[in-house]
């Protein structure tokens, strides 16, 4: 994890919004601190904005109210807040991929064009959202949501969404929840699903998470088990 690294702006972004800022135009500056990852306040109607431009002409008090928020804070404020680290759980998806591609499984790992023609066993190197469409295609994938690992092991091919859990209940519940849903998606011809878990959830206890790991008919592994569970197939 690395909690205190800083979003990165794109600079040319923050010159217009740094001119916006100064000569107050406030649609304008709205417009363009859209186009950045992190919005600097949090705001019902942010999420809605960043979906639909056009809101923007249509909401004029909306777009007084946000900016004159954005006004009071002060130029230095609102960068810093458009700065803000990402927080540990949303660093998941990108650090397991990166640890996949040091080599840690011992499996090449390949790109999606690559994945189909590729001999031997392999490991998909792709985005969640690439590889959630990859499954579609040519697994009969049916969820929503997007995978964190795909691979080709002895012609069995192998998926499954990696978790890192901080703490018990709530949110995190259901993130733990929303793997093992993976387990329950249709797909066509020989696959094996896994969740790939690490963090509160195998601390002994009465707690929901405990429970669901060591009832579950189902591999569900920490990903510093992958390797050997990969190796065994």
């Amino acid at each position: 994890m690395n909690p205190e690294i800083s979003r990165e702006l794109d600079e040319n972004v923050w010159k217009d919004i740094e001119t916006c800022f100064v000569s107050r135009k406030s649609k304008d500056l709205i417009e363009a601190l859209l186009r950045l990852e992190l919005f600097p306040i949090k705001d019902s109607y942010v999420a809605y904005l960043r979906r639909d431009r056009s809101a923007i002409e249509r909401n004029p008090k909306t777009i007084n109210r946000l900016c004159g928020r954005l006004y009071e804070l002060g130029l230095a404020e609102v960068r810093k807040r458009c700065e803000t680290p990402k927080e540990t759980n949303r660093q998941i998806g990108p650090m397991f991929r990166h640890w996949l591609q040091t080599g840690a499984c011992g499996f090449p790992l390949v790109s999606t064009e690559e994945f189909d023609t590729a001999s031997g066993d392999v490991i998909l190197d792709a985005g969640d959202s690439e590889m959630k469409e990859w499954c579609r295609k040519t697994l009969g994938y049916n969820r929503e949501k997007g995978l964190d690992f795909v691979a080709r092991i002895k012609g069995v091919f192998v998926i499954g969404e990696a978790k890192f859990l901080t703490d018990f209940g709530g949110h995190q519940n259901a993130q733990l929840h929303d793997a093992f849903s993976t387990l329950n998606a249709q797909t066509l011809g020989k696959v094996r699903k896994i969740v790939i878990a690490d963090g509160v959830c195998y601390i002994p206890g009465k707690n929901k998470m405990y429970s669901q790991i060591i009832n579950a008919n189902a591999d569900v592994m920490s990903a510093l088990c992958l390797r050997d569970f990969l190796h065994s197939l």
